[in-house]
């Protein structure tokens, strides 16, 4: 395969597993994850360090973590709310830390238990604990509710950048933007990233899409506009928001494989391969609805991938 131009980061076994109600059996999880590295996909969020009595889906994330550290080439990431989370999640050996700040006041009450400015202030520890454990290992502080909320409805920009610039000063390594109830267009997308590209330059993280209203996609390919290189996706669609029931939440793989790889920029990863690491994900999750346009249609008659040409990155 061709060096990748743009990096597709899975969210699917934290993101996507967290959203769902039934606790996929941890063989299922580590057999999906194996797929989902055989296709080429380098970056998998692979679990959540939280107590297991709120998420019992993500109760084996050690156990998850330290297989997934065993696949050559594979940055291994995780979501943790807070310093004890993080503490777990270094020991299990995990490449890169995420942590979730919310942009809307009401939502980080919601969501954490803590005011974003408490929030801000786990960063910080957080990042003091890296440096004391595991330099080596990344840290980034996801921006959610960045484009709206549903509790709060419309999130000013201002607090969305102050955020962001506010994680940096803390220690994170990067800050990326979350829409998480599906409320970003286009235009704002491209607003947005401007904006943080401005504040923080290089430190400037990766676009988190839902295609709740349809407007995934074309959200992503208004980011990469912007210079966003690493987009999380999530196989088959899986998860996202909860307050849209039926309709698909996060970016489709797939389907933002596909749209890239048409487009001639290089993803690095197998679209055959990755359509088949559908089935150790069905299997592990019976009855769960999955969705893409892409698996359903298939690829075009005459496709190849990477014989599409090269795009102006």
């Amino acid at each position: 395969m061709t060096a990748p131009d743009v990096l597709v980061s899975e969210v699917g076994p934290r993101d996507g597993l967290q959203s769902v109600k039934a606790a996929m059996p941890t063989a299922d999880k580590l057999r999906w994850i194996d797929a989902l590295h055989a296709a080429g996909v380098r970056e998998i969020e692979v679990a959540s360090f939280v107590p297991a009595r709120l998420l019992p889906q993500m109760a084996d994330a050690a156990e998850v973590v330290r297989h997934a550290i065993t696949l050559p080439g594979l940055t291994v990431m995780a979501l943790v709310p807070n310093r004890r989370g993080a503490e777990a999640a270094l020991a299990a050996g995990v490449h890169k830390l995420t942590v979730p700040v919310s942009a809307s006041a009401a939502h980080s009450l919601a969501n954490v238990r803590k005011t974003r400015e408490q929030m801000v202030d786990e960063v910080r520890a957080i990042a003091e604990l890296r440096r004391e454990l595991a330099p080596q290992v990344g840290l980034e502080a996801g921006i959610s509710t960045a484009f709206g909320c549903t509790l709060q409805g419309q999130v000013p920009e201002d607090d969305v950048i102050r955020l962001a610039a506010l994680c940096i000063a803390a220690g994170a390594d990067e800050s990326g933007l979350s829409d998480t109830v599906g409320y970003a267009n286009p235009a704002h997308v491209r607003r947005l990233f401007r904006r943080l590209r401005a504040e923080i330059g290089d430190h400037a993280g990766a676009a988190h899409m839902h295609n709740t209203r349809g407007l995934g996609l074309a959200n992503c390919l208004a980011a990469f506009e912007e210079g966003v290189r690493t987009f999380d996706a999530s196989l088959g669609g899986l998860g996202g928001c909860p307050y849209a029931p039926g309709a698909s939440g996060n970016v489709v793989t797939e389907d933002l494989v596909f749209m890239f790889e048409a487009m001639g920029v290089a993803t690095g990863i197998d679209l055959a391969k990755l359509i088949a690491a559908r089935a150790p994900l069905i299997a592990g999750l019976p009855g769960e609805p999955v969705y893409g346009m892409t698996p359903e249609a298939g690829l075009p008659k005459g496709f190849t991938q990477g014989t599409q040409g090269t795009a102006h990155v």
